[in-house]
């Protein structure tokens, strides 16, 4: 019989975790769902801002194909009538099941989170999410703010809880009647943090000192990097701390200390994510299913933290669009439990723990959208056709393949091996790589930058990653035909990875570039 697969994603999670070599970071839970998991560190989601990377992946289709660029489409509507992976399983026999920040909500999911065609019961949201952009945070003076940077005390926000607590706890009941039920389930957990208002219970700065935390590598924004490129982080601008500092728009930097602060309190929000995780998945333990659940974990995008003066997502940076992603699989990735063994006992992050290395890991360019793929071969069932090239029309069909021939490290080496690279042109054609994209409504940085509205988006700058380089054009766009046009490049990008890790020198202008091109057309 199939698989059961609990399917745990974040909001704006960018891979600063310990299984990715992050030395800062608490996160002993995630980490030791790594040491059972196979962990891919190149994976990239295909539009760096929420509802697109969402309605991209659980459609298994690329934002040119559900042709939502911002939150104002459903694509069953407004593109055409994909099944989604829910849905999938859900027609094969699964019960599925909703739980937080999964499709994005409002119009881009039909204002139902895509019920009933993708969930078996209403999807649930927790009552105290109404109040995440309100004035909860307590100022020096005493008042209340709706502050960007924002811990808080537990016991004083309404009902005295918060919306990933709420989370956990329903999906933990809900892990409980499916096993007293024997229903086979497809459980969705959608993280809320750590996306902003970073709010958090405070107990988790005491993980992070602020001398320990340095500013990103590079905060300055590239003498090369083209306007259209930036992002002007006009959402946390919008918060009461960030406008206390009347910073200047666009490129305005933030204060050295308030970029530290930012940074420390999402590495607290980490902490208090890790903890969520590692009770959910103690519970999987303990209902007795880690034998038979596969466990994805990854999140919808990155967020940069000051990199390239950079905030927030919106960007074609790997900062924005690298995403952690990891695949546990009984019996593939980790041997079976002997009887009353544990898995994942719950870890707690204020107590010291050793660092888990991952049970595999792969280097290879993956892309979220090949998750539908991936997890129907995972769980026995048929995958679904590769969409043919327009595939409006074709209700179930995937844009990206399944990643599973990647899972066994030492196949991965012979594979390599095997090509042989006497014709370059071929291996160039072979190398893995992922797509992104992300729209801009003018080549300069304006208020709607981050988030313009399909009608307002006059520019489209397509982003190829493979593990060598990230090469990006800016080109023309057509909102009304959905048309981008090769001819017109308004800016181009090119890092080259082994001597640019952060992306800071664009290379672009330097040499000729003919080959990207054909490939990125390709």
């Amino acid at each position: 019989d199939g698989m059961n697969v609990l399917f745990i994603v974040v909001d704006d999670l960018r891979p600063v975790l310990g299984c990715y070599g992050d030395k800062l970071v608490k996160s002993p839970n995630i980490d030791q769902l790594a040491s059972q998991s196979i962990v891919f560190s190149n994976a990239y989601a295909q539009q760096a801002v929420c509802a697109p990377s969402r309605v991209s992946f659980l459609t298994g289709r690329r934002p040119d194909t559900t042709r939502l660029y911002d939150f104002y489409s459903y694509w069953r509507v407004h593109a055409g009538n994909y099944s989604t992976m829910p849905q999938y399983f859900k027609e094969n026999g699964y019960v599925t099941l909703s739980v937080g920040k999964v499709f994005h909500p409002g119009v881009s999911s039909n204002y139902s989170d895509d019920y009933p065609y993708s969930w078996s019961i209403p999807p649930f949201h927790p009552s105290t999410e109404k109040y995440e952009n309100d004035k909860t945070c307590r100022g020096r003076d005493g008042k209340l703010y709706a502050n960007l940077v924002c811990p808080v005390d537990v016991t004083e926000m309404p009902s005295g809880t918060l919306p990933d607590i709420q989370s956990t706890e329903e999906a933990i009941r809900l892990l409980n009647v499916m096993k007293t039920n024997k229903q086979k389930f497809f459980l969705a957990v959608g993280y809320h943090k750590p996306h902003i208002p970073l709010r958090y219970p405070q107990e988790f700065l005491k993980l992070y000192p602020l001398e320990n935390i340095t500013l990103a590598p590079d905060p300055w924004v590239p003498e090369k990097l083209p306007s259209v490129a930036y992002n002007p982080w006009t959402d946390i601008r919008q918060r009461d701390d960030v406008k206390a500092l009347n910073v200047s728009f666009p490129y305005g930097p933030l204060p050295d200390n308030f970029q530290r602060q930012i940074r420390q309190s999402y590495y607290a929000a980490v902490s208090y994510l890790d903890m969520q995780v590692g009770l959910l998945l103690n519970a999987l333990d303990g209902a007795g299913l880690s034998n038979s659940t596969i466990v994805v974990f990854t999140a919808d995008h990155g967020w940069s933290l000051g990199e390239h003066g950079e905030w927030a997502k919106y960007s074609n940076f790997d900062v924005a669009t690298r995403v952690p992603l990891m695949f546990y699989v009984p019996g593939m990735t980790t041997s079976s439990l002997g009887q009353g063994e544990r898995m994942f006992p719950y870890l707690d992050p204020f107590s010291h723990v050793l660092g888990l290395v991952p049970q595999g890991q792969s280097k290879k360019v993956v892309e979220l959208v090949s998750l539908f793929s991936t997890l129907a071969e995972l769980a026995g069932l048929q995958v679904p056709p590769a969409c043919p090239e327009t595939s409006f029309h074709v209700a179930l069909c995937s844009e990206g393949a399944s990643i599973v021939r990647y899972f066994n490290a030492s196949e991965e080496k012979a594979e390599e091996e095997k090509v042989g690279c006497d014709d370059t042109y071929r291996c160039f054609n072979e190398e893995s790589v992922a797509f992104s994209q992300y729209p801009r409504p003018a080549d300069t940085p304006q208020w709607n930058s981050d988030k313009p509205k399909l009608k307002d988006i006059r520019i489209m700058g397509y982003s190829m990653r493979t593990v060598d380089y990230r090469y990006t054009l800016w080109v023309r766009f057509y909102p009304n035909n959905f048309s981008a046009n090769f001819e017109d490049v308004h800016a181009g990008e090119l890092y080259m990875v082994e001597t640019d890790p952060n992306q800071d020198y664009n290379i672009y202008n330097n040499i000729s570039h003919g080959v990207f091109f054909k490939k990125i057309l390709g």
